[in-house]
C-alpha cells in the first residue's frame, strides 16, 4: 500500500506541474501598435500664442468679519405682592437694562370697598345701627338717606329716625356730623359746665 501512496504523491505533483506550465504556455500577450496619422492637406499654419511683455496677473481676496456680541440683559423681576384683603390692589413693575434693574412693588387699598367690608363685619356681630353708621360716613350714603331723599336718616348720637333728625338740625345745623364735630362739641358742653360750677362757688351765699 506505502507504493500505491507514493504514485499517488507523484501523480498529483506531477498534475500541478502540468497546470503551472500550461498556464505561463497559454498567457496572451499583447501588442498595440500606433497607425500612421491622417495627414491634412492644404496650406495649414499653426501659429503660437504670445503674451505681451510686461503682462501681470493679479488676484486679491478680501475677507473681512464683524463680529458684536452683546450679552442678554439681566431679567429684573418685579416683587409678587400678595395680600389676603381682597380690597387691596397690588401694583409691581421692574426696568432692566445691561447694567442696572430697578423694581418697585406697592399696595393700594380701595377705601369704598374697605368701608363695605366693616359694615359687614358689624352686621355680622349684630352691631347694626353701628353697621350703617359706618356706610354713614361717605357723604353720598348720609345724603340719599336724610329725610330729603329716602327719609331714613342715618343715626346720629345712637339715636335714629326723628330723634336723629332732630338731633341733626339742632346740634348740627342740619350738616353732616362728623367725629371731630361730636367732640369738638362735647368738650364745649364740658367746658362750660365747669365754669358754671366755678360761678357758682364764687357766688356768696345771701341769707335773709
Amino acid at each position: 500500500m506505502k507504493w500505491v501512496k507514493g504514485v499517488a504523491y507523484l501523480f498529483l505533483g506531477i498534475l500541478w506541474l502540468i497546470i503551472i506550465l500550461g498556464t505561463a504556455a497559454f498567457a496572451v500577450t499583447q501588442t498595440n501598435t500606433s497607425g500612421s496619422n491622417t495627414n491634412i492637406s492644404g496650406a495649414y499654419t499653426g501659429g503660437s500664442t504670445t503674451y505681451e511683455s510686461g503682462s501681470t496677473s493679479s488676484s486679491t481676496t478680501t475677507n473681512s468679519t464683524t463680529s458684536n456680541i452683546r450679552s442678554a440683559p439681566y431679567t429684573s423681576a418685579a416683587p409678587s405682592l400678595g395680600s389676603m384683603n381682597n380690597c387691596a390692589l397690588a401694583l409691581s413693575a421692574g426696568v432692566q437694562n445691561f447694567s442696572i434693574g430697578v423694581s418697585a412693588g406697592r399696595h393700594f387699598i380701595d377705601p369704598v370697598c374697605q368701608t363695605i367690608n366693616l359694615s359687614k363685619a358689624l352686621h355680622g356681630m349684630g352691631m347694626k345701627v353701628a353697621a350703617i353708621s359706618v356706610l354713614c360716613g361717605n357723604p353720598e350714603i348720609f345724603h340719599a338717606m336724610s329725610a330729603a331723599f329716602a327719609n331714613t336718616p342715618c343715626p346720629i348720637e345712637g339715636k335714629i329716625g326723628a330723634e336723629a333728625t332732630k338731633i341733626l338740625f339742632e346740634k348740627y345745623n342740619g350738616k353732616m356730623p362728623t367725629y371731630e364735630q361730636y367732640l369738638k362739641l362735647e368738650l364745649k358742653k364740658i367746658k362750660d359746665q365747669k365754669n358754671k360750677i366755678k360761678i357758682e362757688k364764687i357766688k356768696p351765699n345771701i341769707v335773709r
